[in-house]
């Protein structure tokens, strides 16, 4: 008989695996809110799917009586823009502050002491600063997510650079490379998939300072519209936009992988 530390299951059978805790949660949410709902019919804190799906339906298809937007829609692209903004220029400054301080010696001496100092201050701390001095706009909730995740991209790049065999570097340099082109034509090409790497790692924070600023400060986007909702204890809402919140987080994962495999697929084979 085989073990079961043995037991590879085939593709098939990974997939119903994986699937298979999905669905006993939903039949054990499904359950329970029947259960609830039996009782008090207004119970508030375990909707039925159709309440659910009626509540979704009305905020994406139907337009808002004081604005006459879809509000749904208005929420995911005011977020996904806030996200990718604050994403885009946090993995723009952590490739570059990386970059340099893994390749050239001198500036690790001098930047990486103030780059693992700013990594360890709580971004949600110094939300009410920015909000002082830069306001309560988007600039405010852009920054917030470019401060908290630009420190561990830059890390994350900076000892992905220094990983890299010295060999090469020498090699460059006997076929007359400059400190510039050992930059841009040996060390950027292979930090580059190790970037797409640590943008899908730092999503996670990114979303984060994302739901937190809307929280505080916003006038659409998820977080604002989870937070707006609480305190008529909305679960029809919240429920359905923790779970786009999760898809899209999963979706956005998924393209990165797949752009990391399409434009660099000697990475996973290396």
């Amino acid at each position: 008989m085989k073990k079961l530390i043995n037991y590879t299951p085939t593709p098939v059978n990974r997939t119903l695996l994986g699937l298979l805790p999905f669905v006993l949660l939903l039949l054990l949410y499904m359950a329970s809110s029947e259960a609830r709902l039996a009782i008090n019919p207004s119970d508030k804190l375990l909707p039925s799917l159709g309440q659910m799906g009626d509540a979704m339906y009305r905020l994406a298809f139907e337009p808002s009586r004081r604005k006459g937007e879809l509000v749904f829609w208005q929420d995911t692209l005011s977020s996904l823009g806030r996200l990718g903004a604050g994403v885009g220029i946090a993995a723009l400054f952590g490739l570059t502050i990386g970059l340099l301080t893994g390749a050239l010696p001198l500036l690790y001496s001098f930047l990486a002491p103030l780059l693992t100092v700013v990594s360890l201050i709580p971004p949600l701390a110094i939300l009410p600063i920015l909000f002082i001095i830069i306001g309560l706009g988007e600039s405010s909730k852009i920054t917030l997510i470019a401060i908290g995740v630009a420190p561990f991209i830059a890390r994350d790049i900076q000892r992905r650079t220094q990983e890299i065999p010295s060999e090469q570097l020498v090699k460059a340099q006997t076929l007359g490379a400059s400190t510039l082109q050992i930059l841009v034509r040996v060390l950027l090409p292979q930090v580059m998939p190790k970037l797409i790497d640590a943008v899908r790692l730092s999503l996670g924070a990114g979303w984060l300072f994302l739901i937190a600023a809307e929280a505080i400060s916003s006038t659409d986007g998820l977080g604002y519209r989870i937070f707006l909702v609480r305190r008529y204890m909305s679960m029809d809402v919240i429920l359905p936009y923790v779970a786009w919140i999760t898809l899209l987080a999963f979706l956005i994962d998924y393209l990165l992988a797949a752009l990391n495999k399409r434009l660099y697929p000697w990475e996973g084979k290396a």
